[in-house]
């Protein structure tokens, strides 16, 4: 953390410059409908961001109905299509330390299948992770993909890696850091919410549901929507993260 000259408070952070355009990219984009907290980027250039800092607060219920309810006029804001990176962000974008192509398509189902699955399954097979068969059964279940994907819906304007420690709180609100932000499938932020436990997660959830209705079965679904953050953790991780997407693809794969 520093401090500027009139006070304000900012964090610096630096990385590879095509992964710090990404999240300023990102952080505008979701900043522009003012639906949720985001920290304001001040400046980016060469591998280098700065932006507000987020006070510390806590997770109470309050914030977490206003979170909910912001969250899903974020979604709402939309994009222009599945994959669309942020105005002016990379295509070759970033998720953590993992590469995330933002190539885009007119339907959710084989989208996710070739741009958010099928990609990061091969990979671990390339680390050893995964054996040829493993890959095999992701690419089984894929195919079934269009059968248990739900009913179709817009393009949202998704944080991309909605994780527990990606979310803040403070003010009364809750507060988004470090998106992979792209347009894609609502459900895919609110199912990351909860792969790792997310303070206040069933009034945010509750709340999101009487702003924004889910469609029907969505609880059924949210495995398939984990896939994707537990194929990229399979990737940069190994071990159980990998054990665990090849269980989703099992009940997927399995009519």
């Amino acid at each position: 953390m520093d401090t500027l000259d009139d006070g304000t408070e900012v964090v610096v952070k630096g990385g590879e410059p095509s992964a710090i355009a990404a999240e300023a990219a990102g952080l505008r984009w979701l900043a522009e409908p003012g639906a949720v907290g985001v920290p304001d980027v001040l400046g980016e250039a060469e591998g280098r961001m700065v932006s507000t800092r987020v006070p510390a607060g806590r997770p109470e219920q309050a914030a977490a109905e206003t979170f909910g309810r912001g969250l899903a006029a974020l979604h709402a804001a939309g994009a222009p299509a599945f994959g669309s990176p942020p105005p002016g962000g990379p295509v070759h974008a970033w998720i953590g330390n993992a590469r995330m192509i933002n190539e885009t398509g007119p339907s959710w189902t084989p989208w996710y299948a070739e741009h958010r699955v099928l990609p990061y399954a091969r990979q671990a097979r390339d680390q050893g992770t995964f054996s040829a068969g493993d890959v095999a059964l992701v690419e089984r279940a894929c195919a079934r993909l269009e059968l248990v994907g739900g009913p179709d819906e817009p393009p949202a304007r998704l944080h991309g890696d909605l994780w527990t420690g990606n979310v803040l709180w403070s003010g009364g609100q809750g507060w988004v850091i470090d998106p992979a932000a792209h347009g894609g499938h609502r459900e895919t932020d609110l199912a990351m919410l909860a792969l790792f436990g997310t303070p206040q997660l069933d009034t945010i959830l509750a709340a999101y549901d009487e702003a924004a209705p889910l469609a029907d079965g969505w609880r059924d679904r949210v495995g398939l929507h984990q896939l994707f953050p537990l194929l990229v953790h399979a990737v940069l991780f190994g071990g159980g993260y990998g054990s665990r997407a090849l269980d989703v693809c099992e009940q997927l794969a399995t009519p």
